[in-house]
């Protein structure tokens, strides 16, 4: 815990690190309002930080003045439409009439028929996923995906499942390989063939979040299911930014140029058995999720009380399987978030500004993965320390978000850490393939002034690497999910 004075004297030297000067300054409305009522130093965040134990998800938000981007996941800011419908929202228990409105809205977004498929509402995306890994019952299962997220491999594996990452081995060997986020199609393939008996579904994450954030291509869609086909494999999306792969597709797929954004996702959908959705990232929501599989999927036949089993998690965990957890004010801004988020000038004022977000950290010499995703900019934390004292298992994407903090910004450590696992026993630790710190950007919520900002502090702190200190796991790091959980010394 944090003693007062001690401490701030025994942390004076990160006060130093980040004693730079930036070219830019906050200034969007958000940020204003916070240092008008909170016009906290840099001492005090310091003192937050300590208190915090050095993790991001502890720190308090109120002392941020910068940019807060942990997560695009339900920060986004609300458009005066969603605003507006947000005061329709129907409170009723049962069968409330926003409800009706959602699924028109999802029928026309993702181009599905209800009549066809089965449809449950969740109050966020992790908890549509664990209705689903709930269900899926026998020995020794393996789920293979373009790479699972750290809460949907955790759903998976509390339930004895064996959560698989098949990311295409562009993400490493190609700079500027459009689709990083594919899924491996020849692991794919010899993984089906080998244990085909034991797969109940493969997934595929679109955009992929633990890859970079980068997009999946149709060709590659279309291609994993072929494959799922032949070996009578259930084909599923996690659909979570279904919107920003689609204009990828768009821009970087060829043959696709002249479609619409609305028709290329529609087409993303056609080709899977169900999927998975928070409505936190492209339902332009604060709160929901959901769970949509075919009546006629393969998975049915494996499972075929399925649906029942569903609606009865649904009910005991969520509610009416017509609010699922949400508000009738949280319903309607989803509804009108699907209908603005495959907006074209929507996306491409969206996807530029985290280009351009990106490309100011490239000219400043910092090391992103290219080509920029939809939702965040990736820093390659191993490149970021190459040359200097930082090894991987001194966690220094840990350092970088933890100094950060004082000044005023957020970012959130993906990779030796937060993606590692320790053994008790061994007293090893066990890295991931890629060691990324990420910045996501909140949807509608910054001005590019603001994230110059966040670029320029990450500037101050790469040119001052050779200094940085290593990031000790003081408590948490045996345990699972550990990155939410830790504390940390600076040494």
């Amino acid at each position: 815990m944090w003693r007062g004075g001690a401490d701030v004297a025994k942390f004076h030297e990160m006060l130093k690190l980040t004693a730079f000067a930036t070219s830019h300054q906050p200034r969007s409305y958000v940020n204003s309002l916070v240092r008008l009522h909170h016009p906290f130093s840099e001492a005090e965040r310091l003192e937050a930080a300590l208190k915090a134990g050095w993790n991001v998800f502890q720190f308090p938000s109120e002392r941020l003045c910068g940019g807060d981007l942990l997560s695009d996941s339900g920060t986004t800011t609300l458009t005066t439409e969603q605003f507006s419908a947000l005061v329709l929202g129907d409170e009723s228990y049962g069968s409330n009439w926003g409800y009706f409105k959602l699924l028109e809205a999802m029928e026309s977004a993702f181009g599905i028929d209800f009549n066809e498929w089965e449809f449950y509402l969740f109050h966020q995306g992790r908890a549509a996923e664990h209705a689903l890994f709930t269900q899926l019952t026998g020995e020794n299962l393996i789920i293979p995906s373009n790479s699972f997220f750290d809460t949907t491999r955790a759903n998976a594996e509390a339930n004895r499942i064996d959560a698989r990452d098949l990311v295409s081995e562009e993400l490493k060997s190609d700079p500027r390989y459009p689709f990083k986020g594919n899924m491996d199609l020849k692991k794919l393939e010899r993984l089906l063939e080998e244990h085909h008996r034991q797969i109940p579904l493969v997934f595929s994450t679109i955009t992929n979040n633990t890859a970079g954030g980068q997009p999946v291509s149709l060709a590659n869609i279309r291609d994993t299911r072929r494959l799922c086909d032949k070996h009578g494999i259930p084909f599923f999306l996690d659909a979570c930014r279904f919107a920003e792969n689609a204009w990828f597709i768009r821009e970087r797929e060829e043959g696709y140029k002249n479609k619409s954004v609305a028709a290329i996702a529609k087409e993303e959908f056609s080709l899977c058995d169900g999927f998975t959705i928070s409505f936190k990232k492209d339902g332009l929501a604060n709160m929901g999720g959901a769970l949509a599989i075919r009546k006629d999927s393969r998975l049915v036949k494996r499972y075929p009380d399925i649906f029942e089993k569903l609606r009865d998690h649904q009910i005991l965990v969520e509610g009416h399987p017509t609010y699922g957890g949400l508000s009738g004010r949280d319903i309607m801004t989803i509804t009108i978030g699907l209908e603005t988020v495959i907006k074209e000038n929507y996306l491409r004022g969206r996807i530029g500004q985290v280009e351009e977000f990106g490309n100011y950290l490239r000219q400043a010499g910092i090391p992103v993965v290219e080509p920029f995703g939809g939702h965040a900019v990736y820093i390659d934390t191993d490149k970021f320390f190459d040359g200097t004292k930082i090894k991987k298992g001194d966690f220094g994407g840990i350092s970088l978000t933890a100094l950060l903090l004082l000044k005023g910004v957020r970012l959130c450590e993906l990779g030796a850490f937060a993606f590692g696992t320790y053994n008790p026993e061994t007293k090893k630790e066990t890295f991931p393939p890629h060691n990324f710190v990420r910045a996501a950007v909140p949807r509608n919520k910054y001005e590019i002034q603001d994230l110059f900002y966040v670029a320029d502090c990450i500037k101050g702190l790469y040119d001052r690497r050779d200094s940085m200190p290593k990031a000790i796991p003081v408590y948490g790091k045996e345990k699972t999910l550990r990155h939410f959980k830790a504390r940390f010394e600076l040494i």
